[in-house]
């Protein structure tokens, strides 16, 4: 199991602070949902923890090792990313795409490919090109691209937001579900669907981590009312927990 590491990141854009002094360790399995208000700096964290950007200061360690002196094909290996945007250079096809996902593994079981596509229900769209993909089909590609090498590291930023309800649940869950053996940190929106399917949540607040805790454990805190701004009322269901959040 590959465990990742951080050591007093700094992010700085300008007169801009994103990431203000975090530090944290994250063993090698485990499904953790990252929460916060929006500018809170839950994807510019994601984008170091990736080596998508690098830090203005501090380090990211990968399974012990310095992010930074890793190879890039090494890395690609080991850690899946799902961007919040994405726009490919080239007009490809919905197989090409995955195609072009599988390539960064060193070896990949044969069926992986076919296993994918229907996973994600891709088999009709496998001729289709990006644009003229919509917005749902073009999350569940971009999904499919990084899943297939199935990394033990997935680092997702909002994976399921232009989903419709029944495949955002799916998509959630499937997520989570990599954390019994795998790692996986998912930046998400909804509350409700962070603390009904992750085990454990990261509450960033202006650039810092102010929470770091068990889903079970953290839900009842004040803490929560106060990042957010709002008042939530607490409802305990059959399947878990629901937020409903009010102004103050």
């Amino acid at each position: 199991m590959i465990g990742l590491s951080a050591d007093n990141l700094v992010v700085t854009r300008g007169a801009a602070t994103l990431i203000d002094d975090v530090s944290l360790a994250i063993a090698g399995t485990g499904s953790i949902a990252v929460i916060g208000p929006n500018g809170a700096g839950k994807s510019s964290l994601l984008k170091v923890l990736a080596g998508i950007d690098a830090p203005t200061s501090g380090r990211v360690l990968l399974g012990g090792r310095d992010l930074a002196t890793m190879p890039k094909a090494k890395r690609a290996h080991t850690i899946g990313y799902l961007p919040q945007y994405f726009d490919p250079h080239w007009d490809l096809t919905v197989g090409e795409l995955v195609t072009l996902g599988a390539e960064r593994a060193e070896r990949l079981p044969r069926d992986a490919m076919a296993r994918t596509i229907s996973a994600f229900e891709l088999a009709g769209l496998q001729r289709r090109r990006w644009s003229t993909l919509s917005g749902g089909e073009r999350a569940r590609v971009l999904l499919a691209t990084v899943l297939v090498v199935d990394p033990p590291v997935l680092l997702a930023d909002e994976p399921a937001a232009s989903l419709d309800i029944r495949h955002r649940l799916e998509v959630i869950q499937a997520l989570a579900r990599r954390g019994a053996d795998r790692l996986s940190i998912v930046v998400v929106h909804d509350l409700d669907l962070a603390f009904g399917f992750f085990d454990r949540i990261i509450v960033i607040d202006r650039g810092r981590i102010v929470a770091n805790a068990p889903a079970n454990e953290l839900i009842e805190n004040p803490l929560l009312d106060s990042v957010f701004a709002v008042r939530f009322e607490r409802v305990k269901t059959a399947d878990g927990w629901l937020l409903r959040g009010t102004l103050p």
